[in-house]
């Protein structure tokens, strides 16, 4: 269904500012070819139509329990050459709002370039974003969605923005602001996010429905206030609350959910699971 993605040639010339993989041979394969075989026949099972969408929510844990959640978005939409990518701070380090602003992601069998110009139009745009590389030095969020978007996109350019401690207004001002920066741009805003973590199988869909609710709702106030309020362990939800408010203001359709999963459903095991949702916007 789809073309295999040039993750081709193994080797790479060494460059300044590469951002080597974290987690590949733990959450992915680490080897090229594995990968490439992998990703293809995730999104190769994706019955859909392929259409237009300011924004993606997709989840970034290991594929054997999210990859086939994570294609039913990415084999839907079509995946301009610019992407930016919000996901949220696990390491705790580096900047608030950090831009990985020059240089390169690395994966098994490709290079993937920075968006530099369209990276430097963000740090002018949103206030309090830094240029920074400590965010993202260990950070699996990017990471793990690159193989998608790549398969998706051989021409793939991007912008990855580690995001923590955001308040309200200050998440939807970065859609907002985000927005500015692409301009007329065709760009692609990915928010890396898993659901709830750690739950029973009945209450982590009990609770990741509290807070898919406001989000199919077209509301990002609510998504964000759901989550803190009822103490919702969705670990992306500052970067789902400002791609709500990007694609608002490209005039977006109504979100839909295109998949939801659980962890549980990867082994057999519903006492402790972490959720998974795929939303298009």
């Amino acid at each position: 269904m789809f073309a295999s993605a040039l993750l081709g040639k193994v080797g790479y010339p060494e460059a300044v500012n590469v951002r080597r993989p974290a987690v590949a041979g733990r959450f992915y394969p680490g080897d090229p070819d594995k990968l490439r075989a992998d990703v293809d026949g995730y999104l190769s099972s994706v019955d859909g139509e392929v259409r237009d969408v300011a924004g993606v929510m997709a989840p970034h844990a290991g594929f054997v329990y999210s990859g086939s959640t994570a294609a039913q978005a990415f084999a839907r939409v079509r995946v301009p050459k610019r992407v930016i990518i919000l996901c949220p701070n696990h390491t705790g380090r580096g900047a608030r709002i950090s831009v990985y602003g020059k240089g390169s992601y690395r994966i098994p069998g490709a290079e993937i370039p920075i968006a530099t110009d369209l990276a430097d139009r963000i740090l002018v745009e949103v206030v309090g974003s830094k240029h920074d590389y400590k965010a993202h030095a260990d950070e699996h969020a990017v990471e793990v969605e690159l193989p998608f978007l790549l398969a998706r996109q051989p021409d793939l350019e991007i912008v990855p923005i580690v995001l923590s401690g955001l308040s309200e207004s200050e998440a939807i001002d970065l859609g907002h602001a985000l927005h500015r920066a692409v301009g007329d741009d065709d760009v692609l805003v990915v928010a890396s996010s898993d659901m709830s973590h750690f739950l029973t199988e009945d209450e982590a869909r009990k609770v990741d429905h509290q807070a898919l609710e406001p989000l199919l709702n077209f509301d990002p106030s609510g998504l964000y206030r759901v989550v803190r309020e009822n103490d919702i362990s969705m670990c992306g939800y500052i970067p789902a609350t400002a791609m709500l408010s990007y694609a608002a203001d490209r005039g977006a359709s109504t979100p839909e959910l295109v998949a939801y999963t659980t962890s549980g459903e990867a082994f057999g095991d519903f006492s402790r699971v972490v959720g998974y949702a795929s939303v298009l916007v």
